[in-house]
C-alpha cells in the first residue's frame, strides 16, 4: 500500500507536485528509498523543511501546529534515517533538506542498519542514476555536474595553470571538522550482491556541516585532518580517484569521495552513458609516445576505460581508429549506451600492441621493465614484474619464453633476450641486503585462506592474497616447498636456493607454511573450515607420472620420469648405469635424460612419437640434450618392454607414421611391420603427468573432467563447491610455471571477492585480452642490427650446478638498447575524465594531465539557468548537423547496421 504522505514528501524534496509533469510516483526510486523507513507522521513534518534553509523544531512546530516535543522526535527520526540534515547552529538544532544526489540518497544508504534490513534502499539508490542519468546526457556544461572529478593532486603538480579549487588539499585545509564513512555506492553494490572487489570501508570523507551530521548520526567517525590526508593517500595508492559534490558553490564542497569506476554511480554517468562532461575535471591525459612503453599500468587503473595499449611503429597501411560519438552534438539514446560497462572494458586497441605483453600468460609489462633496466632502475623494474609475477628469478631460468617467440625484433634478426634481462633484474634483488617486499594494501587478517599445494600456482595465489592483507596458510604434503619447481626440475636448470629465496618473500609477507601435511588424510577440508578458513585454492599440480599400459612396464628398472626426478631432487642416492632409455619428447623427458647422464648412465637415448619438427620440447632444450651426447630417436613408439628375470632388458619399438589426425588431435598411427629392439638397463617413462587427488576432494561437490583435471569456471576458477577455487596443472593439465603463476593471481582475485560480503566474482573485473600487433603490417627497414647478447657460462665441478650465467651490467645496457619499443598507450580525450590515476601509475614520466577546460562550479541557484542555456546551444548544433548526419548515413558502408562500439 502506498504511503500517500510519504509520496507527497518525496515530491516535496524533488520540488515537484503530484500529478504534474515530472512528478514522483510510487514506482520511482525517490519514493522507494523513503518508503521503508519514513512514516507518514515523519513525512508530515518533513513537508515544512526547505532546501538548504535550516529550521529549528520550534519553527517547524509553529508551521505544522504540532507540539514541539513531537516535532523534535520526528525531525530527529528524519535526520537519523537520512532524509534531512541536522546541525547545531548557534546552540540550536537546525534541520534542512538537500538534493537527492548528492545528498539524501547517500545519507540514507549510509545508515548501516537500515540498508541491511531494507535492501530496497540500496536498490533505489542504484536505480536513481540509471533512470535519471540518461536524461542529463549532453545537457550539463563541463564543470557544472552534480559531482565533479578532482585530479589526484600529485598529477597536476607541474601544471602552472591549476586553480586552487582543483586541489584536494585546499578543501582539507579550509575545514576544521572531518569524518570518514563507508562509500555509499559500494555499500549499495554490496547489498545487491554486485560489488566489484573495491570495498566500502573508510572511503568517503565528510567536511564541515556534513561531518557534523555524519558523526552525530553514527554514519561516520570523527577523524583529524592528518588522518584525512592519510586516507586520501591510501586511496590513491590502491588505485582510486577523487570526486566531490559540486553543488555548494565555487571552490566549496562538503565531501571528498574516493571512487572506482566499476561501482561508482556518479562515474556510471561516464562509463555507461558516455555523458563524461557531467563529471569531468578540467584536465585530460596526454601520452608522450616517445617515453611510453605500453606497460599497461595506466590502462588497468583507468576508472573509465579511456586508455588502451596500442602501437607506435611505422605501418605499411595506417591502422584506422574509430571516432567516439558523443552526446555533445547528437541525439542520445539507449543505442548509444554501454550497458555492459562493468564487464566489457577493453585493454588493447583493435590493432593490437606489444606482442611480448600479449603472448605472456601473465601479461607482464615487458617493454616497461626493459626500459627501466636500461636506465639502471632495477628495483622499479622488479616492482613492475612482481605486479604480475612474484617469481622472476625462477622464471628467468625455466620460462618457455613465449614473449621471445613473439618479439618483433625476431623478424629483424634475433629476439630480445627478455628472459635473461628478467633474470638479471631478479638477481640484483637477490643480492641486496634489503630485498623488495611489496606493501600490504589492506588489513584483512581476520580472514583465513588455505592454499593447498606449494607449487607455482599455489605460491602465486598465496603471494597476492598476502599483499591484499589476508592470513594465508599453504599446506604442502611434501617436506619441501616449491612443488615441481623443486621436485620436478633438475638442479642444473633451477637451483633450489633460487626457489627458496623467492619463497622467503612470502614468509616476510606473513604467509604460513605447513609441510608434510596431506590435506584429505592428515586434515580434511571440513576440518579446515571448522578452524575458520573461509576459502581454498587447490594448486596441487600434476605430480604423478603416467605409464603406457604396455607389457613389461612394471618390471624392475622401469619408472616414470617424474618419480625419477623426484627421487634425485629429494637427495636420494639413486644411481644408474649402462644404457638408459627415456621414452618421451617433451621438456620433462629432456630433463630426465640429462639427469640420467648425471647419475651414472653410460649411454642415454630418447625415443618419442613425434618427428623432430613436432617435438613439444623447446628448441634450446633439445640442443642442450645433443650437447650432452643424448641421442634422440624420432617417430618411434614403444610396443613392449622386454623383461628377463623380472628386470628390464630392452624395449621393442614400432614406427610412428603420424601423431595427430587431420583435426590436430592426438591420434598416433603406427606401422606395426616396422619395428626395432634396443637394449636397456633402465627405462624412464616421460610421457605425461598425472594428477593425484588422494582423499583431498572426499565429501566435496568438486567435479573432475575425464582427464582428472578439476572442473572450474574459466574466468573465476571457482569449482562446484563455492568456497573452493583451483589453478595450475590441476586445472589446466601440465603446463609451464608462468601459466600456473598467472592463474594463481586470478585465483587470488576471485578469493578476495568471494570472502568479502556482497562482491561479484566478475563485475568490474578486467578481462586482460591483450592482443599482438600485426607484424605483417610493419615497416622494419632502417633499424640497427645490434647482435643479441649472450651471458657467459660459469665453470663448475658439480654436474648439478646451473652453469648458465647472468648478464653483466654492460650487457644489459646493450641488450635493452635492441628493444624496438613496439607499444604505446592511446588516450580517448573525450572518455578521459581527468582523474590523474594514470599519472600516478606511470614509472616513465610518459603520461601527464593537461588542462583542456577552465570551468568552475556555480551557485546552486545559478545551475538551472546555466544548464538551460547550454541545452539550447546543443539543440542548435544538433539541428545544424542533421543534414550532414543524413549524408554520412547514406554514404556509410555500415548503413543499416548498429553504430560501432565505443569501448
Amino acid at each position: 500500500m502506498v504511503k500517500e504522505r510519504v509520496l507527497d514528501f518525496a515530491n516535496h524534496i524533488n520540488r515537484t507536485k503530484r500529478g504534474a509533469k515530472g512528478a514522483i510516483t510510487e514506482t520511482d526510486p525517490e519514493y522507494r528509498i523513503l518508503e521503508p523507513v519514513v512514516s507518514n507522521e515523519m513525512a508530515d513534518v518533513g513537508m515544512f523543511l526547505e532546501l538548504r534553509k535550516p529550521k529549528s523544531a520550534e519553527e517547524v512546530a509553529l508551521l505544522s501546529g504540532k507540539p514541539v516535543e513531537e516535532v523534535s522526535k520526528l525531525l530527529w527520526e528524519l535526520a537519523d534515517c537520512g532524509a534531512c540534515f541536522i546541525n547545531k547552529i548557534d546552540g540550536t538544532d537546525k534541520y534542512w533538506l538537500d538534493l537527492w544526489i548528492p545528498g539524501v540518497m547517500e545519507m540514507m544508504v549510509n545508515h548501516k542498519e537500515n540498508v541491511r534490513k531494507y535492501p530496497q534502499i540500496a536498490e533505489a539508490f542504484e536505480a536513481y542514476g540509471r533512470v535519471r542519468g540518461p536524461k542529463t546526457a549532453g545537457l550539463f556544461p563541463v564543470g557544472m555536474g552534480l559531482m565533479r572529478v578532482i585530479p589526484i593532486e600529485h598529477s597536476i603538480s607541474g601544471e602552472t595553470r591549476r586553480a586552487s579549487y582543483e586541489e584536494v588539499s585546499m578543501y582539507l585545509n579550509e575545514n576544521d571538522l572531518f569524518s570518514v564513512s563507508d562509500c555509499s555506492c559500494r555499500t549499495a553494490r554490496e547489498i545487491m550482491g554486485e560489488g566489484c572487489g573495491h570495498l566500502k570501508e573508510d572511503m568517503c570523507i565528510q567536511l564541515g556541516h556534513a561531518a557534523e551530521y555524519y558523526i552525530r548520526t553514527g554514519r561516520g567517525r570523527q577523524i583529524t585532518r592528518e588522518e584525512a590526508f592519510e586516507i586520501i593517500k591510501r586511496a590513491e595508492e590502491n588505485g582510486l580517484m577523487h570526486q566531490i559534490p559540486n553543488t555548494d558553490g565555487p571552490g566549496k564542497t562538503h565531501a571528498i569521495c574516493n571512487c572506482c569506476g566499476c561501482s561508482c554511480f556518479s562515474l556510471r554517468t561516464a562509463t555507461m552513458f558516455y555523458n563524461n562532461d557531467m563529471v569531468r575535471s578540467n584536465y585530460v591525459s596526454h601520452v608522450d609516445k616517445d617515453k611510453c612503453v605500453a606497460c599497461g599500468e595506466c590502462v588497468e587503473h583507468c576508472p573509465v576505460n579511456a586508455l588502451k595499449v596500442g602501437q607506435k611503429l611505422c605501418t605499411v597501411n595506417p591502422v584506422k581508429k574509430k571516432k567516439t560519438p558523443t552526446p555533445r552534438d547528437r541525439e542520445w539514446g539507449p543505442a548509444d549506451w554501454n550497458t555492459d560497462y562493468r564487464t566489457n572494458a577493453k585493454v588493447a586497441e583493435e590493432g593490437g600492441s606489444s606482442p611480448c605483453k600479449a603472448e605472456c600468460p601473465a601479461h607482464i609489462g615487458i617493454q616497461g621493465y626493459i626500459k627501466l633496466a636500461s636506465q639502471g632502475k632495477y628495483k622499479e623494474a622488479l616492482e613492475l614484474i612482481k605486479f604480475e609475477n612474484p617469481f622472476p628469478a625462477v622464471c628467468g631460468r625455466v620460462c618457455p619464453r613465449y614473449c621471445e617467440s613473439a618479439c618483433t625484433r625476431g623478424d629483424l634478426d634475433e629476439p630480445i633476450a627478455i628472459d635473461d634481462i628478467k633474470k638479471f633484474i631478479a638477481e640484483q634483488d637477490m643480492n641486496t641486503e634489503h630485498r623488495f617486499v611489496p606493501r600490504k594494501k589492506h588489513d584483512y587478517s581476520d580472514k583465513k585462506i588455505a592454499v593447498i599445494g606449494a607449487g607455482p600456482a599455489g605460491l602465486s595465489c598465496a603471494y597476492y592474497l598476502a599483499v591484499e592483507g589476508y592470513s594465508v596458510t599453504v599446506f604442502e604434503k611434501e617436506n619441501r616447498l616449491g612443488g615441481m619447481l623443486t621436485l620436478g626440475i633438475p638442479e642444473f636448470r633451477l637451483e633450489k636456493k633460487v626457489v627458496d629465496a623467492e619463497i622467503d618473500i612470502l614468509r616476510e609477507l606473513g604467509v604460513e607454511f605447513k609441510t608434510n601435511t596431506n590435506v584429505g588424510t592428515d586434515v580434511t577440508l571440513d576440518e579446515l573450515r571448522s578452524q575458520g578458513y573461509k576459502a581454498f585454492f587447490l594448486g596441487i599440480g600434476a605430480q604423478g607420472g603416467r605409464k603406457l599400459n604396455i607389457e613389461g612396464e612394471d618390471a624392475e628398472g622401469v619408472m616414470t620420469g617424474v618419480d625419477f626426478l623426484r627421487k634425485v631432487n629429494s637427495g636420494s642416492d639413486l644411481k644408474l648405469n649402462g644404457t638408459v632409455i627415456v621414452i618421451g619428447g617433451g621438456n620433462v623427458a629432456i630433463d630426465v635424460a640429462r639427469t640420467a647422464v648425471r647419475v651414472g648412465a653410460d649411454e642415454t637415448d630418447m625415443y618419442c612419437l613425434e618427428s623432430r619438427e613436432e617435438m613439444p620440447a623447446l628448441e634450446e632444450e633439445i640442443e642442450e640434450a645433443f650437447a650432452e651426447h643424448i641421442a634422440i630417436n624420432n617417430s618411434w613408439g614403444p610396443k613392449r618392454i622386454i623383461v628377463e628375470n623380472g628386470r628390464v632388458a630392452g624395449v621393442e619399438f614400432k614406427k610412428c607414421v603420424s601423431v595427430f589426425d587431420k583435426d590436430k588431435r592426438f591420434n598416433p598411427v603406427f606401422d606395426e611391420n616396422q619395428t626395432k629392439t634396443v637394449k636397456a638397463d633402465f627405462v624412464l617413462l616421460s610421457v605425461g603427468q598425472a594428477i593425484e587427488w588422494g582423499d583431498l576432494l572426499k565429501g566435496s561437490k568438486v567435479e573432475l573432467n575425464r582427464n582428472n583435471t578439476v572442473k572450474a569456471d574459466a574466468q573465476t576458477f571457482q569449482t562446484a563447491e563455492s568456497d573452493i577455487f583451483a589453478g595450475g596443472d590441476a586445472l589446466t593439465g601440465p603446463k609451464f610455471a608462468i601459466d600456473a603463476i598467472a592463474v594463481g593471481k586470478e585465483g587470488a582475485i576471485s578469493i578476495h571477492r568471494f570472502v568479502q560480503p556482497g562482491q561479484s566474482l566478475v563485475l568490474g573485473r578486467i578481462k586482460r585480452d591483450y592482443r599482438p600487433l600485426d607484424k605483417e603490417n610493419l615497416k622494419l627497414e632502417g633499424y640497427d642490427r645490434l647482435p643479441r647478447q649472450k651471458p657467459a657460462e660459469t665453470a663448475s665441478s658439480s654436474k648439478f650446478k646451473d652453469t648458465r650465467g647472468v648478464f653483466t651490467e654492460e650487457q644489459i645496457k646493450k641488450e635493452t638498447e635492441r628493444c624496438l619499443g613496439c607499444g604505446a598507450t592511446v588516450t580517448d580525450e573525450y572518455i578521459c575524465v581527468g582523474c590523474g590515476q594514470c599519472v600516478t601509475r606511470c614509472k616513465f614520466d610518459a603520461i601527464s594531465l593537461v588542462k583542456k577546460y577552465d570551468r568552475g562550479a556555480v551557485e546552486l541557484k545559478d545551475l538551472r539557468p546555466s544548464v538551460v542555456k547550454h541545452a539550447i546551444k546543443r539543440k542548435l548544433v544538433i539541428t545544424a548537423k542533421k543534414p550532414l548526419r543524413f549524408v554520412e548515413s547514406v554514404l556509410s558502408p555500415d548503413k543499416g547496421k548498429n553504430r560501432p562500439s565505443k569501448v
